[in-house]
């Protein structure tokens, strides 16, 4: 091969895979991959044609050397003309002399086909194997190469350009979910949001309505403090609904739920074949909350080692993908959420100081509904609204099993009254449910009124309260974790802390082997 043409491909490849990063402008970037084979290469004209999934036809994407009026002429059906053949077959094909071949159709009109002497070559594009469009020039280079070479030069240009359709449409996926999960959170919001501000009277949470009203507005990063179940992560939402940021994205990353090996490039993305499995760049939750709220929910379960890059990017707003030396820089606001003593971490040094300070800047701490019991008719009124217009049937409690709900201690706090409503809602059937029809640990040591009904008080240390009902819900669920969390509204990951907290392990695992 003629060197001078050896050096005019590599420069033209160099050129096109720069433009690999401008995946999210798909047309443009298109646009310049086809200027530089004509700057590069002895090309006069050259199209790319993707297929229009929901019309299945064939347009043209991006064109060089034709006019506007040429490209919006050129639309092929899958199997017609050398294009749809191309296509269809997804093989490459060769036209030596376009005036001597009755399927080139020059459905643009931009070639003078009885004039004869042009050679046309096509390429398919292919992702995972399959035909998503085509890539078809004139002649590339002169006399002395080949057509054979051409095409062999054409197809690496179409993997490349495969490369760049992949990123764009994972992107545009990533981004259609965002935009659906807001839409979606706005809708549900507007319910939630009045039922927080409306559905509660006590003082604790009045304290918490008022500063979730003050610092909304504000750039401020927010600390949500309180046990699980407490509504940490819908006060999270409620703020970024009330911000300046409410159309702009609200990404969630719950520190506690994936493994540490996972969460430094959930939180921060990475770049193809940063490590085994890495087959496609992919961005992070930060990168995705640009302009909007990131929410860290159980941020006190972070290693060490991503504490120290999350402080990093906290100061300097700026952050490196995994695999990447390439320095990104985005806007974000931070609002974190722990049910853990931050400041007891701090000092048994599993937790960064100065990380601690700089989310601490507003701290909110969240009551449980132990602390807030006149809250509890209301709110159980409104899960009871909330279901039976969800199952579409009347759902009536009776006044003795108002009580009863009323006087269990709730160590599950929000989550727990509203997952235990909703599973009355679905035994109910539409008849009245009376206090027999509580689950029996309502009646246990998390109540203030014994099952005897005599109305005798029952003084139990909260401790001893979280660890009896651990144990009640391992035994009621056959000592399965995952079930036994769902019932306590808690992650298992959560469980398993109770667990070794309380010391059950053993008891755990003969109540296993029990069951089996």
């Amino acid at each position: 091969m003629n060197t001078e043409i050896a050096h005019q491909k590599l420069t033209a490849i160099y050129e096109i895979n720069r433009l690999l990063g401008e995946a999210l402008k798909l047309e443009s970037t298109l646009q310049n991959i086809l200027e530089i084979l004509g700057n590069r290469l002895s090309m006069k004209r050259a199209t790319v044609w993707l297929e229009d999934e929901k019309e299945g036809v064939l347009v043209i994407k991006a064109s060089h050397g034709l006019t506007a009026e040429e490209q919006k002429r050129g639309i092929y059906r899958v199997g017609e003309g050398v294009t749809g053949r191309i296509f269809q077959a997804a093989e490459p094909c060769i036209v030596e002399d376009i005036s001597a071949e009755p399927l080139f159709l020059n459905k643009t009109g931009a070639r003078n086909v009885e004039k004869g002497g042009i050679s046309f070559l096509g390429v398919p594009i292919l992702l995972r194997g399959m035909p998503i469009g085509v890539l078809n020039v004139d002649r590339l280079f002169s006399d002395e190469v080949s057509l054979e070479e051409d095409i062999e030069f054409l197809s690496i240009v179409a993997g490349l350009i495969s490369q760049i359709v992949s990123l764009n449409r994972e992107v545009n996926t990533r981004e259609e979910g965002l935009l659906r999960a807001n839409r979606s959170l706005k809708a549900e919001l507007t319910e939630k949001y009045n039922n927080f501000f409306m559905v509660g009277g006590s003082k604790s949470i009045r304290n918490v309505q008022h500063l979730v009203s003050k610092v909304a507005s504000s750039r401020a990063s927010v600390l949500l403090l309180g046990e699980s179940g407490t509504g940490k992560t819908l006060i999270a939402k409620i703020l970024h609904e009330m911000s300046p940021r409410k159309d702009r994205p609200f990404v969630m990353l719950n520190c506690g739920a994936l493994p540490d090996n996972l969460l430094e490039s959930e939180l921060f993305g990475y770049e193809k074949g940063a490590f085994t499995g890495a087959d496609t760049s992919k961005s992070g939750r930060i990168e995705e909350a640009h302009e909007g709220t990131l929410f860290l929910d159980e941020v006190g379960e972070l290693p060490l080692l991503l504490q120290t890059k999350l402080l990093r990017f906290i100061q300097e707003r700026e952050f490196e993908r995994l695999g990447s030396t390439k320095t990104r820089r985005v806007d974000v606001r931070i609002v974190a959420a722990t049910n853990k003593d931050l400041t007891e971490a701090v000092s048994d040094g599993t937790f960064r100081e100065d990380l601690f300070y700089r989310l601490n800047v507003f701290p909110i701490q969240v009551p449980p509904l132990r602390d807030r019991a006149e809250d509890l008719p209301q709110l159980i009124g409104h899960f009871v609204r909330k279901f039976s217009k969800e199952y579409n049937q009347p759902m009536l409690l009776s006044p003795a099993a108002k009580k009863a709900l009323s006087d269990y201690h709730w160590p599950g706090n929000v989550r727990e009254l509203e997952n235990l409503i909703e599973r009355l809602a679905i035994i109910s059937g539409g008849e009245a449910i009376g206090r027999e029809d509580l689950p029996p640990h309502i009646f246990g040591a998390n109540s203030r009124v014994k099952a005897g009904g005599k109305g005798s008080e029952e003084v139990c240390h909260l401790e001893d309260v979280e660890k009896r009902e651990v144990i009640h819900a391992l035994e009621r669920n056959k000592w399965i974790q995952s079930r036994a969390a769902k019932e306590l509204g808690i992650t298992v990951r959560q469980l398993g802390y109770r667990i070794k907290k309380f010391h059950l392990e053993e008891e755990v695992f003969l109540g296993r082997n029990k069951s089996h």
